[in-house]
Parts: structure tokens; sequence; C-alpha cells
């Protein structure tokens, strides 16, 4: 499957992991739809900068925790597509969107556990289920889990479990996939420098540090160490890679 003409869409583009995402699949060929949770203008500089690499490209508002929202949504997606290219089909889904949640077991309350599921793993298997009809057989399902579904970090029990649940539905929908050709795999990044948890790998000296000493390869990630990953998966090169799980963490905790 080449991924010129190819249409990609990436929950969470507009900043972070996701931005990096995006225009490393420009960068490809492939043009790219993208959502944003509040700030559009920030979103709009993304679909600016995939412009100028060649490709087309647009901004959709969306809380991946409102799963009632989904059906306005892939509505809003597919009347775009039919304007701008007389289908209404995706070729990629990138589950990326997310947020941190730091507590301890003993101080998580139930509203915050219940944001996590339904961002994180709620919102990411209805958002999914919404979008098959509209993707293109022999397409792509990348699932964004974290080094922390393998390693433990005391604090990070609620959104780890999530992660974790991500990469179990993820080898569901490779089996059930198959017959469609649609492949699903998971990108586990480990500490990466971007406002992700109020940007604290990046603007915490002691905890880059901290990462830095837990990495093989002795730094903490940037967001570019990530895109080129998922558009390898996105490429035809990895046809045959599915259901698995890739984590992009430089060797951290080993």
């Amino acid at each position: 499957m080449e991924t010129k003409n190819k249409i990609a869409l990436i929950t969470g583009g507009s900043r972070g992991l996701g931005k990096d995402m995006a225009l490393s699949l420009a960068k490809t060929g492939v043009d790219v739809l993208i959502t944003y949770h509040s700030n559009a203008d920030k979103a709009q500089e993304v679909v600016t900068a995939i412009e100028a690499l060649g490709q087309k490209a647009a901004a959709f508002q969306l809380d991946t925790a409102n799963v009632k929202s989904f059906d306005d949504f892939i509505a809003q997606i597919t009347n775009h597509l039919k304007e701008q290219e007389s289908h209404p089909n995706i070729d990629f889904l990138i589950n990326n969107a997310g947020t941190a949640l730091y507590a301890p077991i003993m101080q998580t309350t139930e509203e915050q556990f219940d944001e996590m599921v339904n961002i994180h793993h709620k919102g990411v298997f209805f958002l999914t289920q919404k979008a098959l009809p509209y993707m293109n057989d022999g397409g792509r399902i990348i699932n964004i889990s974290s080094g922390l579904a393998r390693f433990s970090l005391p604090g990070s029990s609620t959104y780890a479990s999530m992660k974790g649940a991500i990469e179990v539905l993820t080898r569901y929908l490779a089996k059930e996939l198959g017959d469609r050709k649609i492949t699903a795999n998971v990108v586990a990044p480990g500490a990466i420098e971007t406002d992700f948890g109020n940007g604290h790998v990046r603007d915490d000296a002691k905890t880059n540090e901290m990462v830095a000493q837990m990495t093989a390869l002795g730094r903490a990630g940037l967001p570019e160490d990530i895109g080129g990953v998922v558009a390898f998966l996105c490429s035809p090169e990895a046809r045959w890679v599915n259901g698995q799980r890739i984590e992009v963490s430089g060797g951290m905790n080993l």
C-alpha cells in the first residue's frame, strides 16, 4: 500500500507527539486530519505546516472522553472528505490523544479514575468502532501506549493500567480485522520532552536527569523520536507487522 494519496486521522495532533506524527506522515505524502481539544490556533499552525509540505490537512475539535460526541465528529470528517476527496474514507487511524495523571493509588479518586478510563480506553475503543466503517481495507490502526505499561513508576498506576488495556485491545483489533487486511499495532513511547503532564520531563531538570540515567541511550526522548516510527507503521514496508507492541524509549528501564 503506497502512502501517497492516503489519509490519516490523528487524535491529539495539535501538539507534542501528535504534531510530530502528523508532520512525519505528511512528509511521506499522506494527507492528514487532526483533532484538538481546546487550542484551535495551535491546531491551525499544524495544518499550515502540513500544507507547506504539499499535503492537504484539516483540524477538528474533539473531546475523546465524550463518546456521545463521536457520531457528530465522524459526520464532520466524512462530510469534509466527501467535499475534498469525493469519498468519506480514511486509511490510517492514530489514537494518540491523552492526558496524564500522577497520583498514588491511595490518593486516586473515582472521578480521576473514570476520566482516565474515558480518555484512554473507552474513548479509543468507541472512536475506533465508529471510524472502522469508513476505513479502507488494508488500512492501519496505531494506538499509543506508554513504557509505563511495561515498567512501574509510583504514581502512574491509573494511567499505566489504561495503556495496558489499550495494548490488549490492539491485539484483538489485529485479530478481528485480519479479514479486511487492516493491521493494528501499538507504539509505546518512553519519557518524552513535551508539554504532556504539564511539561514535567521537559521542564523539570531533576526529572529530566533521572530519565536520562534510566535510559540506555542517556537522554530523555524527543517528539521527533516517535513520529517516524508511526510513519513507518503506515508504510508499505510495515505491511507484515500486526498485533505488535513497539516500545520507543531509548532503552528505558532495561
